[in-house]
């Protein structure tokens, strides 16, 4: 049986979400296993184990905080060397990343990046030029390194053993290259994208900050829902670069994804093409979006958003009244 081991990123001892998605892909491939360093790492241990970690190395050394990168891949490269798992699954983070492409460099490895799905530790599934490429790769290393996108898979939860190694490794003077000084949250308003059920987005269609305020009014009637947005509308300062869904920002997989004024480009739609049901508004008829749309609205958003917001009052109002 493989041994596929978990980078698992955390915050003060909370594991980032993809944790638990790579834990469950990493058990029905094989015995799966969790590494997490970082102050508050033993924290993290037993949510870990919740969702199928067997074993879980843990260093409580803040050295991995502080220092970015070289730290965490050269304690990896020293584990990897002892316990020779088959495989070894990073999420596609900030940190991780860094983490991955360190370890591949010194383990003289490949790294395969972009993945979306791995059959097996020897079959793995990448996408290429925004998402409208699927290519499937062989890989022969031992370990494979694999970087696999945000919400690929579903987490589920399944109680593996959970046995705590404690791991210490000196990490010489050499490696502490760079310095983490400052840490700026960009959070975004309402709940959490990456892992809401619904999704209001908004691309440049809607024309303006007003408009693209609208959304919110919108995701608020929705109960629950996060609101999105594309590079454009993003860069155009209409919201934070933390509601950003694409290649180059959070990648979604909700019930209900809703596009307002988004045209498709490739970069956006390999953020969010696997969400359960698109609902696409657009006054192009021939934009990208509606080739992926399970439900396509030809029309001026910034007229039906105003008229959708107004219905939905006058329905929860209803309600209320009843």
């Amino acid at each position: 049986m493989p041994k596929v081991w978990v980078f698992a990123e955390h915050r003060k001892g909370r594991p980032d979400a993809t944790a638990f998605e790579l834990l469950t892909r990493a058990r029905q491939l094989g015995q799966a296993e969790a590494v997490a360093f970082g102050a508050g790492a033993s924290k993290a241990a037993g949510p870990l184990a919740e969702y199928g970690a067997d074993t879980v190395y843990i260093d409580d050394n803040p050295v991995y905080d502080e220092w970015v990168g070289d730290p965490a891949a050269e304690a990896l490269r020293r584990l990897v060397a002892e316990h020779q798992p088959d495989a070894v699954l990073f999420a596609t983070l900030p940190d991780s990343r860094e983490v991955a492409g360190r370890l591949a460099a010194r383990l003289g490895l490949t790294l395969i990046s972009n993945a979306v799905d791995i059959r097996s530790v020897d079959a793995v599934r990448t996408t290429m030029f925004g998402g409208s490429l699927y290519v499937d790769c062989r890989v022969d290393d031992r370990p494979a390194l694999i970087l696999v996108r945000p919400n690929s898979f579903s987490a589920e939860p399944a109680p593996g053993q959970g046995r705590v190694v404690p791991v210490r490794v000196e990490v010489p003077v050499e490696l502490r290259l760079v310095r983490r000084v400052e840490v700026c949250e960009d959070t975004a308003r309402g709940p959490d994208l990456a892992g809401a059920a619904v999704v209001v987005a908004g691309g440049r269609g809607l024309g303006s900050r007003e408009n693209f305020e609208l959304l919110y009014e919108l995701a608020a009637l929705l109960e629950n829902a996060a609101v999105g947005a594309t590079r454009a509308a993003v860069e155009a300062g209409w919201a934070p670069p933390a509601a950003q869904v694409g290649l180059t920002g959070v990648t979604v997989r909700p019930r209900v994804y809703l596009a307002f004024g988004i045209s498709g480009a490739s970069q956006h739609v390999a953020g969010m093409r696997r969400s359960q049901t698109i609902i696409a508004v657009n006054i192009d008829p021939g934009a990208p979006v509606f080739k992926i749309a399970d439900l396509g609205i030809v029309g001026d958003a910034r007229k039906i958003l105003p008229r959708l917001i107004e219905e939905l009052r006058v329905r929860r109002a209803g309600r209320q009244e009843a």
